[in-house]
């Protein structure tokens, strides 16, 4: 092994050190991506995905070549690595590259087009007064058109920085709210649980329950209400693994109005001024001002 010094770039990641913080940026790879579309000049969108919108597979023309879309698609994959802003939306397109469609590459394109008005922002990690892990979960009950699938998105923070972050298609479907909502919160408390076992490694074991933020009032009883009810048996094992987290003190189920449920991020498209504070919540922000040069 070979020490190179503070770090400065790593894998197509900018690290700049500023006022004993980091900011991680993928700006070089992002002008790479937009001018391999084409849309190095275009002009810019104030959101990734558009408010209502709802790709399905049996809307547009097929793409009489699909290559073009599949590498973006798998591109902007790579840069949600820094931007988790984008996440939903990559996710979105990403489930269509099988049989992508003019109304995909539309949807793409409008993420590039974010992308361009935003090129410079990046990801900030800094010290932290706390080393509590809290996390956010939300679920889109039966928003994927064509299957009634539940979208699940959740983020989980050390103290004041983002660590994990995710937006995925559940995998079933679920019959209400409650139970897409629950799925989710047994999503953030497995993901919960696995960074607490790596901290434990580390010798930095976390002294405190983790919050796992909901909005659903229902999936909130569920985790500490011992009475199985009918409509809960097909999702027992979630129940089962969440309550067992929850009776050991490692994890604590709390209740989080709408309006501050920035996991609502990773779950649909938002108005601008919605979509810009919860962006500003997962550190996602311009680079630092430079001083250079300056008296």
């Amino acid at each position: 092994m070979k020490d190179l010094g503070p770090i400065s770039y790593f894998l197509g990641v900018a690290v700049t050190h500023t006022n004993k913080s980091l900011f991680l940026t993928q700006e070089k790879y992002a002008m790479e991506v937009l001018e391999r579309a084409g849309l190095a000049d275009c002009s810019v969108a104030a959101t990734p995905v558009e408010t209502q919108q709802k790709l399905s597979s049996k809307t547009g023309t097929p793409l009489p070549d699909a290559t073009k879309y599949r590498r973006l698609a798998g591109a902007l994959q790579y840069l949600t690595f820094t931007r988790p802003d984008i996440t939903y939306a990559v996710q979105q397109v990403c489930i269509h590259m099988h049989a992508p469609t003019s109304i995909h590459m539309n949807a793409l394109k409008r993420i590039l087009r974010y992308i361009k008005g935003t090129i410079s922002f990046g990801l900030y990690i800094s010290p932290s007064p706390t080393t509590s892990l809290v996390s956010y979960t939300d679920a889109d009950w039966g928003g994927c058109p064509d299957t009634r699938r539940s979208t699940s998105g959740y983020c989980v923070y050390m103290g004041d920085n983002l660590l994990s972050w995710s937006s995925k298609r559940q995998p079933t479907l679920s019959r209400s709210s409650a139970e897409a909502k629950y799925r989710g919160v047994a999503n953030v408390v497995s993901e919960v649980c696995w960074i607490r076992n790596l901290l434990l490694e580390l010798h930095t074991p976390p002294s405190r329950a983790t919050i796992v933020y909901c909005d659903n009032v229902s999936a909130i009883y569920l985790t500490g209400n011992p009475v199985q009810h009918q409509r809960t048996k097909h999702i027992e094992m979630d129940i089962h693994s969440v309550r067992k987290k929850v009776a050991k003190g490692l994890v604590r189920v709390l209740h989080v109005p709408s309006r501050y449920q920035i996991a609502d991020i990773f779950t649909k498209g938002l108005p601008k001024i919605l979509f810009d504070d919860f962006r500003s919540s997962l550190t996602v922000r311009p680079p630092p001002a430079s001083t250079a040069g300056v008296y």
